[in-house]
């Protein structure tokens, strides 16, 4: 390739290009030579994970977060965030909706059982409830048993989720214990129907000291003593000081003869 430098001392100066074309190949040239996109791509992930880099942001955004508060947390982390937790809440309903349906459709196909001869004491108290159900199912579409196994898991679920403290299923809990009264004062023989429903009354305060455990009807009194902080605020009012020329002030005259 002709070079357009001067010569130097009558020899020809070479040009970049030349020493270019005259350096050894280096030793990566003879491997395999990558795929320019390939070869790209690799570059781009390089420089994407420097420093200053798009990679290296976002892990450090993400590196971050975990001691900011929500107002200093990148954008993207939040709206990932959001997008993750609707996706779990969809996926919780969805799967406690299969499985309501599938217990109540297991509630509903349960057989007839033997209503028992009412002996011992949770017989007494057990007796009258499924004698009642037994007959309120005449008059609907549904088995005795299914009625008397939703009254079981009504209870049981009412005793479990009231011993964690859950508001909700202490309310169950007492609207379940307050029906169960009914049905057994309505349905017991009427010589023992007192004692039937005294001794149901015993058991389901016995186990609402563990289901309603913590709750109290005293009311919840604040002391705080009122703080005063005693602060003095004096006003002075300096006045302006007189023009330059004037001896006495306006509201001063001299004494004259």
């Amino acid at each position: 390739m002709p070079s357009h430098d001067k010569p130097i001392n009558g020899q020809q100066n070479p040009n970049f290009l030349d020493l270019l074309n005259q350096a050894p190949p280096p030793p990566d040239a003879k491997r395999r030579p990558r795929p320019k996109r390939l070869a790209g791509l690799c570059a781009a992930w390089r420089e994407s994970w420097k420093e200053g880099g798009f990679l290296y942001q976002r892990w450090e955004e993400l590196f971050q977060a975990r001691h900011a508060g929500w107002h200093e947390i990148a954008v993207w982390i939040k709206t990932a965030g959001l997008i993750a937790g609707l996706s779990l809440i969809v996926m919780m309903v969805d799967a406690a909706g299969d499985i309501a349906s599938a217990t109540l459709t297991g509630l509903s196909n349960v057989p007839a059982t033997d209503a028992g001869d009412g002996s011992g004491l949770w017989g007494t108290v057990d007796h009258p409830i499924r004698a009642f159900l037994a007959d309120q199912a005449a008059h609907l579409a549904v088995a005795p048993a299914a009625l008397y196994a939703f009254w079981q898991l009504a209870g049981l679920l009412g005793l479990i989720g009231g011993f964690f403290g859950n508001a909700g299923t202490r309310i169950a809990w007492t609207l379940w214990g307050l029906a169960s009264l009914a049905m057994i004062w309505s349905a017991a023989p009427a010589g023992g129907r007192a004692a039937a429903t005294g001794l149901a009354a015993l058991m389901w305060a016995l186990a609402s000291a563990f289901a309603l455990r913590g709750l109290t009807l005293r009311p919840i009194v604040h002391n705080h003593l009122p703080q005063f902080n005693p602060e003095l605020h004096l006003h002075a009012t300096v006045p302006a000081p007189a023009p330059a020329g004037d001896d006495f002030d306006d509201n001063v005259h001299p004494l004259q003869r």
